[in-house]
């Protein structure tokens, strides 16, 4: 899998910066305990040299939501936190300045939120920006505030100021100069580090406290793996555009190689939105079009499907190469989408998984000529970034954004052959196994709706799904 990306090299820079935003400084700490690490989004640059441009780094290319169808170096100061809450919001704030590609200064030099919303509808005049990703730009910076400043995390005006003023500054620069996303991505590091950068926006959205892993012991399992050689699958249900992030950032103090080095398969909506972009640059994606969409424009069936064919075909070249230092490990949602709530009685639940996206994945995994396992995975993070109540075809859904305590788990990996090998009708044994898979997945999804929302916590834990706070 898993070539880890090398963190940006940086030097420091003169202090007459002309990026005005107030940065809290934090302290950093490799620990795996109370607080996470807070190396953050750093642009390395020598004072006087020439800004290099995003667009030359294109070369830096990898993959991985649905089978069938996201410098400044400045000194820091420690900040004791009596909670884990605390500790979580603190290491939220950003320290790094941006300063690749600022295309408009308005928003990094920003004193104020009037003042990014002054930005945005002076770009709409000068002709800029258009104005339907403008109005999704105030609303996503009025939804984000309000989210985190309803959290009381320490500091929450400086976390929503800065960190919006990178989303939106992210978004203009590819509004200006869209980015092209090839089948396979590799997350983008540097000379902007949008992993961190999108780790750091939905960090202050997670409730710490009421957060939880189940089965961590599986986790390093799998990293076991991973480190042997071996290709692992995670057959998942899917539930927001920040799951990747939820993902990372639960898993980050105990297994930052599986946070960092997930392959996502994702569908074209999260590279075409211009809100969302930015976001899915800082993924290792395969980019696929989902059965969902397929349909969307007629004159566009015969296109999608053969750039699904390509997809498909470089991600079984990628199970069977094996890269110095680990294997592939690869995210998929089977059901094609995100899970919707349930429309009478409005509970979520894991969309039911497709029986033939299950049967692709684990073909292309058996024949890879690489040993390979397959892992049911839940999560539970609907609250802090909900889906429309239905699917919509048209770009620029609505974001709602809330503070809450998100979830996942893992259960033990399943095998095809020991739980329908012996059906001798192929589609009988594809609908068993795919039964099996989405079975654990909604197990665990119970067991962690039962922590979160049933304020259970720890006590929700059964003999086969352990929950744990590892960040504590």
């Amino acid at each position: 899998m898993l070539i880890l990306s090398a963190s940006p090299s940086s030097s420091t820079l003169s202090s007459s910066s002309s990026s005005h935003i107030s940065r809290p400084l934090i302290s950093s700490s490799s620990s795996s305990s109370a607080s996470f690490s807070t190396s953050l989004p750093v642009v390395a640059v020598k004072a006087g040299a020439r800004l290099l441009s995003i667009r030359k780094l294109r070369c830096a290319i990898f993959c991985a939501s649905k089978v069938r169808g996201m410098a400044e170096i400045v000194e820091e100061k420690k900040e004791s936190n009596s909670t884990a809450a605390a500790a979580a919001a603190a290491v939220a704030v950003s320290t790094s300045e941006n300063h690749e590609l600022p295309q408009l200064r308005a928003f990094l030099d920003a004193r104020t939120g009037e003042d990014l919303l002054s930005a945005i509808r002076k770009a709409v005049e000068d002709e800029k920006l258009p104005l339907n990703v403008a109005e999704g730009m105030e609303e996503l910076y009025q939804n984000y505030r309000n989210a985190v400043l309803q959290s009381g995390v320490p500091k929450a005006d400086e976390i929503v100021l800065y960190n919006m003023a990178l989303v939106l500054d992210r978004i203009f620069v590819d509004v200006k100069d869209p980015f092209e996303f090839s089948p396979h991505h590799k997350a983008i590091r540097e000379p902007f580090d949008y992993y961190k950068f999108g780790q750091n926006y939905i960090r202050p959205l997670l409730d710490f406290r009421s957060s939880y892993i189940g089965n961590i012991s599986v986790f390093g399992e799998i990293e076991e793996k991973l480190k042997q050689g071996d290709n692992v699958v995670l057959m998942s249900n899917h539930q927001s555009e920040a799951d990747p992030a939820v993902i990372a950032l639960l898993l980050e103090s105990k297994h930052p190689y599986i946070a960092e080095n997930i392959i996502y398969v994702a569908g074209d909506r999260v590279i075409t939105d211009p809100l969302c972009k930015p976001f899915s640059m800082g993924r290792n994606l395969l980019c696929v079009y989902s059965k969902k969409h397929m349909g969307d424009d007629p004159k566009l069936v015969e296109k999608k499907k053969r750039a699904n064919t390509r997809s498909l075909k470089e991600m079984a070249v990628l199970l069977r190469y094996i890269c110095w230092g680990g294997s592939k490990l690869i995210w998929i949602a089977p059901s094609g989408g995100r899970d919707r709530p349930n429309p009478v009685t409005k509970e979520w639940y894991p969309a039911p998984f497709d029986a033939s996206s299950t049967d692709n994945m684990r073909r292309l995994v058996e024949h890879a000529g690489v040993p390979g396992h397959i892992y049911p995975l839940a999560i539970l993070c609907y609250d802090i970034m909900p889906p429309p109540p239905q699917v919509e075809k048209n770009i620029g859904e609505k974001r709602i954004i809330s503070f809450h305590g998100t979830g996942i788990s893992v259960g033990t990996k399943i095998d095809f052959h020991e739980v329908a090998g012996a059906l001798e009708d192929p589609e009988e044994a594809k609908m068993v196994y795919t039964k099996a898979l989405y079975n654990s997945v909604n197990q665990q999804y119970n067991v962690l709706n039962s922590a979160i929302h049933g304020k259970q916590g720890q006590e929700a834990s059964t003999p086969s799904i352990s929950l744990s706070q590892p960040w504590q």
